[in-house]
Order: C-alpha cells, then sequence, then structure tokens
C-alpha cells in the first residue's frame, strides 16, 4: 500500500498551501497563506511598509523591490514606477500579492509619517495620548518663588495637566541637576514624569494581544508610528489549562491557583517587554503607555480579581469597563508611572480582544452585512449590518487547536497544516516543511474537507464502508482502516502497523460539535438581526488560526456561510492592531468606549432553540 513513510514523504511538498516571504536587510521570515498582499505579510509581522493610504493604493508610498519571485505588474504600479524600475522588480507592496516564495527588499522610511496604517484597511491619523515636551525654565529667584510645578505647568499653558506623587517627588531635583532644562511626559491630564535634558526622540509605547494561548507584544515609537519589535510566546498560564473554563474552574479548586497564574501571566507579559526592549535597543523607562486587550478571565486574572463569577451562570465581570492603572499598579516592568489601557468587554466571554478586533477592523463604519469570527476553544462572533451591530460567543471546543484530536498538535514543525487530495494523491504540507509528527486545527479542518469532498466521509461525518471506499476512491481505501478496538481511521502518514499521524472517527466528530457550534453562532444572529445567508457581504476569520485557516475548507465544513472564497478574509491578529490603534490615537481609544454603546450582546445559553439548530449544524454540506 502506498502508506509507508518513505511515500507519505514525496507528498509533502515544501510549503505547500503556504508561500515564504524573506524581508531584506530586516532578515524577516514569514510564511503566509497564497494571494496574501506583502504589504499585509509585513503588517502582520511587525515590519513597517512606509504608507499613509492604509494600503489602498492611493499614496503610492509602499514601494518595495522583489529580489526573488514574480509579481505580475498591476496598473498601479504602471502609475508609480518607471518602465525601468518595474522590469528591476519594483512594486507596491498593497497590490503585490504573494502567490509564490519571494525575497523582498523593503527600504528604509525616508520620512517621519503622521499617520499609521494598523487594522484592517484602516488609516489612524497619528494623535498619541502621550505627549513629551522640551522646555526650558527660567530658573528660581527671590523675586520668582513660583513652585516647582508651577513653573513646569506656566510653560506649558496649552496642557492642562495633574503631576503624579512619583513626579513631584523627583522634581526638585532633577530641574536643579539639569539646568532647569527638562523633558515633560503628559499622558491625558496626568504629568507622568519629568527627564532631564531633551529626551523627545524616545517615546514609546506597548501593544499586548493577553491570548489564553498565545501572547504578542507590539512595541511601538510614538514619533512615528511604527513597530520596533514584535515578540509573541506561549502563555505561562498554560498549566493550568488550555482555555479559560480550566483556568476558572482551577481557581475554584485551590485556593492559590489565582494567585499563580497572576504571577505567571505577569511573568509572560514582562518576559515579551525584556525582549522588544532588547531587540529594539531601548530603556523600558521610556515606554509611557501600554495597551492590554484579552478577554475578560485573563484579565481579571491579570489584575488579581476573582474569574469565579465569570465562570457560572448568569456568567458577571467584575468590571465592563476598567479605571486606568499605573504599571506598577498592575506589575508591568516599564516606567512605574506609565498608564494602563485595558480594553473594555462586552459580555462575560466577548471580551476586551474582541472590541479591539471591532475596532481593527472597523465594523461600526461599514454599511455592508460582515461577520468577524475568531475561531478558538471560545468562539467569538461579531455581526454589523449597518444600522446594527451584534455580538455573540460559541462554545466550541478544543479541537481547532487541535487539544482534543488524537494526533493533535499545536501549530509547530512537523505539524500538518495543509491536507489536499487531488485526483486520488495525498497531499501534506508541514510547518517547517519536515516530517510530519502531528496535526494542527488548519489541517483538520482541510483534512475532513478533502476526505468529504471525495467521498471518503459521508454527510454525517461517518467514514464509509470499505467496499464503498474501494470503489470511489482505490488510491487511498488502504489508509481507511478499523483497528482492533473497533475504531475506524485514515492513516495521513505512517503505514497500517504504525500509523504515526491519522484521523480518527472520534476527531472528525470533535470537529463537528465545534463547527456546529460556531455556525449556529453566526446565523442565530443572522436571525436576531432579521438576515439571511445570502446577505453576508464579507466574513472575516481572526486570530492566528484564522490567518492560516482554508476559506474553501472553512466553507466546505459549514463552518462559515457559503460566499465567494474572495470574501472571506483572513484578518490576521486583529486585538493586537486594536491594541496598537489605541496608543497610536486618543480618538481611536474614545472610540473602543463608544462601542459598548453600540454593540449588543445575545446570551446563547438560554436560547431555547439552540440546541435544535445545533443538531441540524452538525451534518457536512452535501
Amino acid at each position: 500500500m502506498s502508506t509507508d513513510s518513505e511515500d507519505v514523504t514525496t507528498s509533502v511538498s515544501a510549503g505547500l498551501g503556504r508561500v515564504q516571504l524573506q524581508f531584506t536587510p530586516s532578515g524577516t521570515d514569514v510564511r503566509v497563506p497564497p494571494g496574501v498582499t506583502v504589504f499585509d505579510a509585513a503588517s502582520w509581522n511587525g515590519l513597517a511598509i512606509d504608507s499613509t493610504c492604509g494600503g489602498h493604493g492611493t499614496c503610492k508610498k509602499c514601494k518595495i523591490q522583489i529580489v526573488e519571485g514574480e509579481v505580475p505588474v498591476s496598473r498601479l504600479d504602471i502609475r508609480a514606477f518607471s518602465s525601468e524600475q518595474l522590469a528591476d522588480g519594483w512594486r507596491l507592496a498593497c497590490v503585490a500579492r504573494a502567490n509564490g516564495n519571494l525575497k523582498v527588499d523593503v527600504p528604509p522610511l525616508s520620512t517621519r509619517p503622521k499617520a499609521a496604517t494598523v487594522g484592517v484597511g484602516r488609516q489612524v491619523i497619528l494623535r498619541p495620548a502621550v505627549q513629551k515636551r522640551y522646555v526650558e525654565l527660567e530658573e528660581p529667584t527671590l523675586h520668582d518663588q513660583r513652585p516647582d510645578i508651577d513653573r513646569l505647568r506656566d510653560a506649558m499653558d496649552d496642557l492642562e495637566f495633574e503631576a503624579d506623587l512619583s513626579v513631584l517627588k523627583t522634581l526638585p531635583t532633577i530641574l536643579r541637576k539639569s539646568d532647569f532644562k527638562v523633558t515633560a511626559v503628559v499622558v491625558d491630564e496626568h504629568l507622568i514624569a519629568v527627564e532631564a535634558g531633551d529626551t523627545t526622540a524616545f517615546n514609546h509605547a506597548l501593544a499586548f494581544d493577553l491570548g489564553t494561548t498565545t501572547v504578542v507584544a507590539t512595541l511601538l515609537d510614538l514619533t512615528t508610528g511604527t513597530p520596533m519589535a514584535v515578540k509573541s510566546m506561549l502563555n505561562k498560564q498554560q498549566p493550568f489549562g488550555a482555555d479559560v473554563i480550566s483556568r476558572i474552574s482551577a481557581t475554584m479548586m485551590d485556593p492559590q491557583a489565582q494567585g499563580l497564574m497572576q504571577v505567571a501571566g505577569l511573568a509572560t507579559l514582562n518576559e515579551l517587554t525584556a525582549e522588544v526592549c532588547a531587540e529594539a535597543n531601548i530603556d523600558p523607562n521610556t515606554i509611557y503607555e501600554t495597551a492590554i486587550a484579552g478577554n475578560a478571565t485573563m484579565v481579571q486574572i491579570l489584575l488579581g480579581v476573582d474569574p469565579e463569577p465569570v465562570g457560572v451562570a448568569p456568567f458577571i465581570t467584575a468590571a465592563q469597563q476598567w479605571p486606568t492603572f499605573t504599571a506598577h499598579e498592575v506589575g508591568v516592568e516599564i516606567l512605574p508611572s506609565a498608564r494602563v489601557f485595558l480594553f473594555p468587554a462586552f459580555g462575560a466571554y466577548v471580551g476586551g480582544d474582541i472590541v479591539a478586533g471591532v475596532l481593527a477592523t472597523g465594523m461600526d463604519r461599514d454599511k455592508r452585512v460582515r461577520l468577524l469570527i475568531d475561531v478558538g476553544t471560545n468562539c467569538e462572533i461579531v455581526l454589523s449590518s449597518g444600522d446594527t451591530i451584534l455580538t455573540t460567543a460559541a462554545p466550541a471546543g478544543p479541537a481547532f487547536e487541535a487539544a482534543s484530536i488524537a494526533c493533535g498538535m499545536r501549530a509547530a514543525d512537523g505539524a500538518i497544516e495543509v491536507v489536499q487530495i487531488n485526483k486520488g494523491e495525498l497531499k501534506l504540507g508541514t510547518i517547517g516543511d519536515v516530517e510530519p509528527v502531528g496535526i494542527c486545527g488548519s489541517g483538520l479542518v482541510d483534512a475532513v474537507y478533502a476526505l468529504h469532498q471525495i467521498g471518503l466521509l459521508d454527510d454525517s461525518g461517518r467514514f464509509v464502508a470499505d467496499e464503498v471506499a474501494a470503489e470511489i476512491a482505490p488510491t487511498l481505501n488502504e489508509r481507511l482502516v478499523t483497528r482492533e478496538a473497533g475504531d475506524r481511521i485514515f492513516i495521513l502518514h505512517g503505514t497500517v502497523e504504525d500509523p504515526t499521524v491519522y484521523l480518527s472517527q472520534r476527531d472528525v466528530r470533535e470537529l463537528q460539535f465545534a463547527k456546529a457550534s460556531i455556525a449556529t453562532g453566526w446565523r442565530l444572529l443572522l436571525e436576531e438581526a432579521g438576515l439571511t445567508d445570502d446577505d453576508v457581504q464579507q466574513v472575516l476569520l481572526a486570530g492566528s488560526f484564522g490567518s492560516y485557516l482554508s476559506p474553501t475548507s472553512a466553507i466546505g465544513i459549514g463552518l462559515v456561510p457559503k460566499l465567494p472564497v474572495m470574501r472571506i478574509v483572513s484578518a490576521g491578529n486583529v486585538a493586537g492592531e486594536g491594541a496598537k490603534m489605541v496608543l497610536l490615537s486618543s480618538t481611536e481609544r474614545s472610540g473602543a468606549t463608544t462601542l459598548l454603546d453600540e454593540v449588543d450582546y445575545v446570551e446563547l445559553s438560554d436560547r431555547p432553540d439552540f440546541n435544535d439548530k445545533f443538531f441540524l449544524e452538525l451534518a457536512l454540506p452535501s
């Protein structure tokens, strides 16, 4: 049979379903789905490409040079470059789609842009809450005995602020040691620091996407609006459970668990802080503000607030909107008086990360009917229809993160991330282009879709009988076997005697339950808004999993409405994008707060029709 390791390895084509982009001179290497623009690929990975139009091709500033690989010339390229430049590989990053492996040279920013492009097609005017002002004060005399703080306030009479105690403690010393030449740091109406000399060139902020599984930190230069460094790592709270319910349960069973998780969460943030500061070669004390986008449970644990009421009916958070804290109060190791902005939450299970996502995607600004789906253990869904915005949470379970899958693993080297069956030939794509050792969420969705397409899985999600398999898929039927325990598996890699990676009947069921929960969620939102599937004009798949999920497979298993593939958009890390936006623009921060009044939260757990609709969604679409 064809399931021996050597044969399967030959079907693991390098980069199958993904393309590799190498950026110079930064040396950044990224893998993205085919068709993603070079601009988006760079933006998702924290690499700044000059732009002021939001990636719409109008400013013609996002000029890059394709060093290796092919990118066709677009009509916008013709307007931006000479024929010689086009021949040399110059393209606009916002319209250059990566359909194959590319080596891309990104010129350094020649100017300091006053607008920063973040989010999904959003343009943000650079107007941060942090202001640094260099002033040279007149020294006191017997005829001018104004207090130090009044002397500083009079020199900046266009700003109204109150001084933190930490500033007042050090102000007399700093003024006199610096000959009364200082830089004042004001955040909103608070004077948080006074620094000796002119330090206006150093002005930084830190955006966190505080995920249950992964935490991402982005260091921003507030003078240019561009990211300086991006780092991510697994949340150190992982030993307490893979999802929020497990972590809430841990606090209920062990009185010490909450404190230990708070320490672990802070350790994650502070390790990432140290890494981005080291990469950008900056002092953490020049970080004056941070924004944290996380779900309600993660935020409450971080703050040391008991999360138990979030996990039991009627699911109540300690606060929907948090005050602004200092970094010292929260425990983030930057300037102690720096401000910490925590995104508000729509509900117990639609938290600040989704508020950040709605902000980044402009769901409140678009008249189209759009769905934002953040696929994960707890799947958050947002529906916007111009006048109405609804949101809900669907308990999808751990299938998409492969935690409940027999050969499941995280998205790491050796994980099967792409499965294709073409003319009876099985093709696998693995992360790192190495020998398969397991399967991650995107590979699971691909596998179920592909097997259903060729008929080895029927509409109910059951593997067909051996005689049926032999008739419809003679080149693959030997991979479908029944083990001694009676369970049916499809071998993806390995042999009958040693199936190293396989898909079991239970795995298929786990995926069906997960996708049925999500599909029920968005269908109920559509009903609530008086809409149908046909009204949906765009679906945004958010989060790291959504970025790598095949739109074709997502449609094929019924996870999302049946739309043209180009209308299923991988939106990337929208929570992290939203966190960057509120740091770059105080206007956007106000917008995040305003969303609480514009978005209605729909609770699914008390819907009498949820179970009936859920069972209808279990089947795989014919």
